[in-house]
């Protein structure tokens, strides 16, 4: 799988891939829009973690 992108690449309103803590271990990603970035860091090994607006939480993957 690619890197997950950086958080100075993620902006709020983009459509983007996540993958929620329950879906790890299965890869299931859940497609919505960046309501809030989570992750203070630029970068993280699993990816940034978000809030959709539709109110899940999870680390984004890939822009959708």
């Amino acid at each position: 799988m690619d890197k997950p992108p950086s958080r100075d690449k993620i902006r709020i309103g983009a459509s983007v891939l996540i993958v929620q803590k329950q879906d790890q271990h299965t890869g299931i990603l859940t497609k919505g829009v960046v309501k809030k970035i989570l992750t203070s860091s630029n970068f993280h090994p699993h990816g940034i973690k978000v809030e959709l607006d539709n109110g899940k939480i999870g680390r984004v993957q890939k822009y959708a």
